[in-house]
């Protein structure tokens, strides 16, 4: 199935350089999951009381070696005041020993498709169920719009701002059977003087929560949940004898 359509084809060079590209990439995906605070390292969330300085508590916490301690910080969905937690990590956390790689699609230059981005004049803030949340959500800060025709289809996508980067959840009907269920995440590349971004599914990623169950990852919203099977980028992380994440 073409998924759009491109004024010219790329040449045998180009796709040879892409695909090397993919590759590395991949590369680093595996390297920086299995890390020593890598999605595979998260073995503990610990949400702290109110009132208790997540400082304080991190200091006077005992970690064995091997095992870093870190804080996260969200808003309560029910109070809106802030939270804190304790996050460790475990450079020999048995996700990692059991660990294999990532299954992934071959490399398609169809799937790298080109969008346009329309900004908002405000930080508009769109609300995200969340994996975790029990059907609550939290509003997440998307500085436009992101405009593509897949397949014939015409898509307003939102993207929110992770740290000055695009991040688009999105899902697909490959989820829960080729891919992780709860929908995949694709960083989106854009220069502030330009109004066309573009769409890379062959680095669509599983999410940090398909690697520990101690994250609580964004779910896609309606309008980012496309109507064709989206065969590009990674399906599902790998494990040997048995392992399941839990």
């Amino acid at each position: 199935m073409s998924v759009h359509t491109r004024s010219t084809e790329p040449t045998a060079a180009a796709a040879q350089e892409a695909e090397a590209a993919l590759d590395a990439w991949h590369a680093a995906r595996q390297a920086a999951v299995t890390g020593p605070v890598g999605n595979l390292a998260l073995i503990e969330t610990r949400w702290l009381d109110p009132g208790v300085d997540a400082a304080e508590e991190r200091a006077r916490t005992a970690v064995p070696d091997g095992v870093t301690l870190t804080t996260v910080r969200r808003t309560n969905l029910h109070t809106g005041e802030p939270e804190e937690a304790l996050r460790f990590w475990d450079a020999n956390a048995p996700a990692i020993r059991h660990f294999s790689h990532i299954a992934a699609y071959p490399f398609h230059p169809d799937w790298v498709v080109e969008a346009t981005f329309t900004p908002v004049s405000t930080d508009r803030r769109v609300p995200f169920e969340h994996i975790r949340d029990s059907g609550g959500s939290r509003e997440l800060v998307v500085p436009g719009d992101i405009h593509v025709t897949l397949d014939g289809v015409d898509y307003t996508l939102s993207a929110f701002d992770d740290d000055g980067t695009l991040l688009l959840v999105f899902g697909d009907p490959t989820n829960g059977g080729d891919t992780y269920g709860a929908g995949r995440f694709l960083f989106v590349p854009r220069e502030a003087d330009s109004e066309t971004v573009v769409l890379d599914f062959n680095r669509a990623f599983v999410p940090p929560c398909g690697f520990s169950a101690q994250y609580n990852c964004p779910l896609p919203p309606r309008q980012n949940r496309l109507h064709l099977p989206v065969e590009a980028g990674e399906k599902l992380p790998v494990f040997r004898d048995g392992y399941t994440v839990n």
